[in-house]
């Protein structure tokens, strides 16, 4: 199966490019917040208790590595602090509302490939054979493989941030998700609010709530892409659009981070008034993230945390 790509910049982009349609754009993204865009198409859907295993391929720091796995352990978290509506715990619940119901996440497996098993430049077969080396098989898991900021992938910065799709092993298909670092590579695509963008009017970025601009650019298109595993796993699940180019539960919703979002602007956030880094979303460890918005199929719109 093709792999799906992360487009949740795109529709974004496309309007810096072309800046005289920048209302028929801003009107296209209000007619998205208004109409029930995503089709279910008949296929199984990812729900009840998926382990995410990941495989970091490339160099990452501790703390880089502290950052996401925070992030996935945040997504089910049901204690008394993680009910307020700037939870990331209460952004995933927005995927239980889709059939089948919720879906709780739990970090399994995690290789390290710090010596670039498959060298610097990787094709997306490569990607699907580094995904493996999580396993497969046991239960409901999705592998993801996160390329360090050194590592080109194909399409990498020029169509997609991430991709998900899935693996064929004997008789059998198992999801897989990559994400990539775009700090040295597109961060004006890849990581934008907190970078200025490729096109368009260069307005001042968001400081990241991590400090790390590709590594919190990552959050977000993790966020994009394994929102996308859980309702479009295998390519017949929630989407709309063409089925190898799908708009999803999150990339349908493309550049919203906060109310009162429009091309170049991703919407009212929350301020740290320490540091100044800009968030809608807090986790484990006192974690700050800023998350995009996500379809939400019971009220047909964009829903944000903030």
């Amino acid at each position: 199966m093709a792999p799906i790509p992360s487009f949740s910049l795109l529709l974004l982009l496309f309007a810096f490019a072309f800046p005289s349609s920048s209302s028929a754009t801003t009107r296209k993204l209000s007619a998205l917040e208004q109409q029930p865009l995503l089709k279910y198409h008949n296929g199984p859907l990812l729900k009840g208790n998926i382990t995410v295993n990941l495989v970091w391929y490339g160099k990452f720091s501790s703390t880089q590595r502290s950052v996401i796995v925070d992030f996935l352990s945040s997504l089910s978290l049901s204690s008394p602090k993680t009910t307020s509506p700037h939870s990331v715990s209460s952004w995933w619940q927005t995927t239980g509302k889709y059939r089948g119901g919720s879906s709780s996440v739990v970090v399994g497996k995690q290789i390290l490939d710090e010596k670039y098993s498959l060298g610097k430049a990787l094709k997306t077969s490569q990607l699907k054979a580094l995904a493996l080396k999580a396993g497969y098989g046991h239960g409901k898991a999705v592998n993801v493989v996160l390329t360090s900021a050194d590592v080109a992938v194909d399409g990498f910065c020029m169509s997609r941030c991430g991709t998900h799709g899935s693996v064929r092993v004997k008789k059998s298909m198992f999801p897989y998700a990559w994400v990539g670092n775009s700090a040295s590579q597109c961060p004006g695509y890849c990581a934008w609010p907190f970078h200025q963008p490729i096109y368009g009017p260069q307005t001042p970025p968001l400081v990241a709530p991590n400090g790390d601009v590709g590594v919190d650019g990552m959050v977000i298109n993790l966020a994009t892409v394994l929102a996308g595993t859980v309702i479009n796993p295998f390519n017949n699940g929630y989407f709309q659009g063409p089925a190898e180019a799908p708009l999803e539960a999150v990339s349908a919703c493309t550049g919203i981070f906060g109310k009162g979002a429009y091309p170049g602007y991703p919407g009212e956030v929350l301020v740290d008034k320490t540091t100044g880094a800009s968030y809608n979303a807090v986790g484990i460890n006192g974690r700050k993230y800023l998350l995009p918005a996500m379809w939400d199929p019971q009220t047909s719109t964009c829903k944000t945390l903030s």
